[in-house]
């Protein structure tokens, strides 16, 4: 754990915020704050540059937590930032956790919006919980290249399904492998089984005719979002931006309850 500085404020009686120096001593004098590290003196708000002490440069970061129903399980689908920038975004549940990376952000009306991509590994025993989509049973495999199994079906694929997707098969599903093509002429699906699930690291295992098959999405592509009862998120302003004045005024969350 890192060290920290607490700063208390006499106007809201409380301990606003955590500062990334830890000096050696400090003192507030003649309306200035001096501090001493490393034999040397320094005197704290001298210029317009944030979050550097010492010579080094910090990001910036907020910790709080949604706890509006915190007796109901919700899906924490989007966040909304009213905000100078946009912050990286780090969200934890009871459940699962998510994440939203800066440049995800896309500002609209003077607000940052992104969705919340779910960074939990897919676990089979949890299928329940919307990670994936179910197909139908398998007409034919042919298996002879690892690298390109095709699986025939007897009716029409959709448009849903895509290439990129997880597949998975059978009652207590085993991972396929990932999706290389897609003919919806002819009903067939190709997948690379030798592309290992990125989460759980499973290595794949082509199906057999008649099996069930299920899909998965791509995380960073959809927006399944986190589930808990309540939510911790952790912002953070990169270094860089970080060193500039930036506020943040709000930060709001778009959710639904969960009906399992």
């Amino acid at each position: 754990m890192p060290d920290y500085t607490l700063t208390y404020s006499p106007d809201v009686q409380g301990w606003p915020s955590f500062y990334s120096f830890h000096p050696d001593f400090m003192i507030g004098m003649n309306n200035y704050f001096y501090s001493f590290k490393g034999g040397n003196l320094y005197r704290h708000n001298t210029n317009d540059t944030r979050n550097q002490f010492y010579g080094t440069d910090y990001p910036s970061t907020v910790k709080s937590v949604f706890n509006g129903n915190p007796t109901e399980n919700t899906l924490w689908k989007t966040i909304e930032l009213e905000s100078d920038n946009a912050w990286a975004t780090q969200l934890q549940t009871n459940i699962q956790s998510g994440a939203i990376a800066s440049d995800y952000y896309k500002k609209k009306e003077a607000v940052w919006f992104a969705f919340v991509r779910n960074t939990q590994a897919v676990d089979p025993s949890q299928f329940v919980l919307r990670s994936v989509n179910g197909l139908g049973n398998c007409d034919t495999v042919d298996s002879g290249d690892p690298t390109a199994v095709v699986i025939s079906f007897t009716f029409k694929l959709g448009t849903i399904i895509s290439i990129g997707d997880y597949l998975w098969s059978g009652t207590a599903p085993t991972y396929v492998g990932q999706i290389t093509a897609i003919d919806q002429t002819n009903n067939t699906i190709t997948v690379d089984t030798t592309v290992n699930y990125p989460f759980g690291n499973q290595t794949g295992t082509a199906p057999v005719a008649g099996d069930f098959i299920l899909y998965a999405k791509d995380i960073t592509a959809e927006s399944h979002g986190v589930l808990g009862a309540y939510c911790v998120f952790d912002l953070e302003l990169e270094v860089g931006e970080a060193q500039n004045a930036n506020e943040l005024f709000l930060v709001e969350a778009d959710i639904m309850k969960s009906y399992p």
